[in-house]
């Protein structure tokens, strides 16, 4: 649906914004630029707190539905259903919000300001926070990072249904325990190619309200102050019109950690001066000091507060109430029936099918008298959630998700097998204090589902309280504590074992693949996971998942985390092959291509059509995610890169055509100068299932249709 703001509207409320912003005194400007904003009372400016969050549902602020984290929604490859749940969140937000200012609750994490989404590339898996993106492709991330925003913005002429903001600007993906002070060096090809095009469609696709600086540097500039960043590429190459706020204290690492500048003043002066309107955190006060010294111009402090104001009165914030359609949203909305029905949804699209030998899934009631349940995220609520989480009225773990589905019919047993990451649950045992107790559940049982894997204690965001590995990076990819020690037991058993894999982030499960006839990817699924799973697990729903980050097989051939260049990192540039590659996931049913074709043999201006007849040849309906992937046959250009997706949801036996128009940029790339041009010669177009390699074409069992089309003469962009 394509957003048209009405800039009449928008002119009008900057024009208000103005004429307000003229009426300060200077100090009052410089508290205005601080996340938690005072009340201004004689021009009637009431206390605001910008600072909010609503990564995978409203957070921080009570109850509210708690959807599956940010790269499980990923994992749905689904841009309509993003714009869905952005919406919901939306709903709730407002709801939220008009019940807080009725009972004049003007805090932290109550306002219309939403710090999301997060659309950085999880270019590295150690890193702590890539459960936060979509993913490692920089047109995945885009495609749903648009649409987020779109949700979360709503498409009413006149008024906001929320601010999004895009996040963090730019080149940020670890490591966390360095980051600030960390200088991320990046080619001005990576860094168009890969690292600025989910920005680049936030701002001028969604019209992003917000977009937020890194703490790192990049080649040298702080982001929160980066020329380069917030002026050259932010406001001059992409016209973006919103405000610019800091990540919080980032502006203190100017001089405290990147030692760029000499100290506050320096670091405020340099901050605003480069285009940054808001501090989330409290340096900005010093602004009145500034300027009055000449180091800002006053003109430049109106500007920013101008834009701040801008967004509150298209947020209907400065208008009397019932003046925008949603200030009569009431709090019943919030984790409302409907709510978890789209959570549950939500939580079902995510799951990934990784391994399917001899369709042991999907179980069949009828012939399972006894289940056993293993593992520390069997009954682990925080590996539902992720981070930036709000709180749900209630939880489904794996083990009550199972037990509920199942109900009197199965018995159903349980154990937390071992710590999640630790060699003892119990400090006074002598070690493998639950061993014995995954042999006997393993010996009472007829089918095992081993639930493994990760939760936010372990890979968060520095500073988190309660991250096990203090940064909140991953050491390395494998199973923690003892978990593939008890993969191994119940293995042994000699019972049918599913591993689920509860985690935002690959994990290299080398030795399941090769021993473990089935295993299911869960993500962060939300507070409704568990019932999900269960479905997916017992076959009502079909799991249509697909990976939005490689799954390597070790950490060793990956290149050094602190090195952003993307030479060997994620699908468009690794060489070697992947435990399972992006975009790969199984299902239930079998979906085949025929009648592959292009519209033409040469490309012009318009681009290009690709289209197939996807047929459901199995013996129940299905969900399959169309993909298509561009190939520029020369040398030193990256490999087959997504440029379409497409869900189609097919009952037994049915067929239908699916036509995917390619605009000419999808077969542009940048040079080193950061120039975009189509150059002259041939390129593979493809279109199928998943990934044209040859790992995924090994799990699948498939080939995927592959087209050329050629380029007589070069495109500039």
């Amino acid at each position: 649906m394509e957003l048209v703001r009405n800039e009449v509207k928008n002119a009008e409320f900057e024009e208000r914004a103005r004429s307000l912003v003229a009426q300060m005194t200077l100090e009052e400007k410089a508290f205005q630029m601080v996340h938690g904003a005072p009340a201004i009372e004689r021009l009637g400016i009431k206390a605001y707190n910008w600072w909010n969050e609503a990564l995978h549902g409203v957070a921080r602020a009570g109850t509210a539905t708690v959807f599956p984290q940010a790269i499980s929604l990923a994992a749905t490859f689904d841009e309509d259903f993003l714009e869905e749940v952005a919406d919901a969140i939306s709903t709730e937000g407002r709801a939220k919000f008009n019940a807080q200012q009725k009972f004049e609750d003007f805090d932290i994490y109550k306002g219309l300001t939403f710090w999301s989404p997060n659309v950085n590339i999880f270019r590295d898996p150690r890193w702590g926070r890539g459960h936060e993106t979509f993913g490692e492709d920089p047109y995945l991330t885009s495609r749903l990072g648009v649409r987020f925003v779109e949700g979360l913005q709503g498409h009413d002429e006149n008024y906001m249904k929320a601010a999004a903001c895009a996040k963090h600007f730019a080149v940020h993906s670890g490591p966390e325990d360095l980051r600030h002070e960390f200088n991320a060096e990046v080619s001005r090809q990576d860094l168009y190619e890969t690292y600025l095009p989910a920005f680049k469609a936030c701002v001028q696709e969604a019209k992003v309200e917000a977009v937020m600086g890194a703490y790192n540097r990049t080649n040298g500039e702080p982001c929160c102050g980066s020329k380069t960043l917030l002026q050259d590429i932010l406001r001059n190459e992409w016209g973006f019109k919103g405000h610019v706020v800091s990540d919080c204290w980032a502006i203190r690492d100017f001089h405290n950690g990147h030692g760029v500048t000499a100290g506050a003043e320096e670091s405020v002066a340099l901050a605003v001066t480069n285009g940054c309107d808001l501090n989330c955190g409290n340096l900005f006060v010093y602004v009145r000091d500034a300027v009055e010294k000449g180091m800002i111009p006053e003109e430049r402090v109106d500007e920013a507060l101008v834009h701040l104001f801008t967004a509150r009165m298209k947020l209907g914030m400065f208008d009397e109430k019932a003046k925008t359609p949603y200030d009569d949203i009431p709090y019943t909305v919030v984790d409302s029936a409907d709510m978890q029905a789209l959570n549950l949804k939500a939580a079902e699209k995510c799951v990934v099918l990784l391994k399917n030998d001899n369709h042991l899934l999907p179980l069949d009631k009828s012939s399972v008298k006894t289940i056993g349940v293993i593992g520390p995220n069997a009954n682990n609520r925080k590996a539902l959630v992720g981070n930036y989480e709000g709180t749900a009225s209630r939880y489904f773990t794996i083990a009550e998700g199972i037990q509920e589905y199942v109900g009197e019919d199965i018995r159903v047993l349980v154990s937390e097998g071992c710590h999640l990451c630790k060699e003892k649950i119990s400090n006074l045992s002598q070690g493998q204090d639950r061993d014995s107790e995954v042999k006997a559940v393993c010996d009472a049982s007829d089918v095992v589902i081993m639930c493994l894997g990760l939760d936010s204690g372990l890979e968060g965001e520095d500073g988190d309280k309660g991250n096990q590995y203090a940064s909140g990076d991953k050491p390395n990819l494998n199973l923690p504590g003892r978990q593939q020690e008890i993969l191994e037991i119940a293995h042994a058993s000699g019972k049918p074992v599913v591993l689920v894999l509860l985690s935002g982030s690959a994990l290299a499960v080398n030795w399941a693949d090769e021993h473990i006839p089935a295993i299911v990817q869960g993500w962060y699924p939300g507070a409704q996971g568990g019932k999900a799973i269960a479905r997916v697990l017992f076959g009502e729903k079909n799991p249509e998942g697909r990976l939005p980050v490689t799954f390597y097989r070790t950490t060793e051939e990956l290149p050094e985390f602190t090195d952003y260049s993307m030479k060997g990192r994620t699908y468009r540039y690794m060489e070697q092959e992947a435990l399972y590659p992006f975009g790969y996931g199984l299902s239930y049913t079998d979906f085949t291509y025929t009648d592959a074709a292009l519209s033409a043999d040469t490309l012009n201006g318009d681009g290009i059509e690709v289209k197939a007849v996807v047929t459901n040849t199995g013996d129940r309906e299905g969900t399959e995610t169309v993909q298509v992937y561009v190939k520029a046959e020369r040398e030193g250009t990256p490999n087959a890169q997504l440029k379409g997706i497409r869900k189609v949801a097919l009952q037994a036996g049915e067929s239908r055509e699916i036509v995917i128009k390619l605009p000419l940029g999808a077969f542009a790339l940048y040079d080193e100068q950061a120039v975009s041009r189509v150059g002259r010669g041939s390129y593979l177009v493809s279109i199928g299932g998943t990934q044209p390699e040859s790992r995924s074409e090994k799990l699948t069992g498939k080939k995927v249709a592959v087209l050329s089309v050629t380029a007589e003469e070069e495109y500039e962009f």
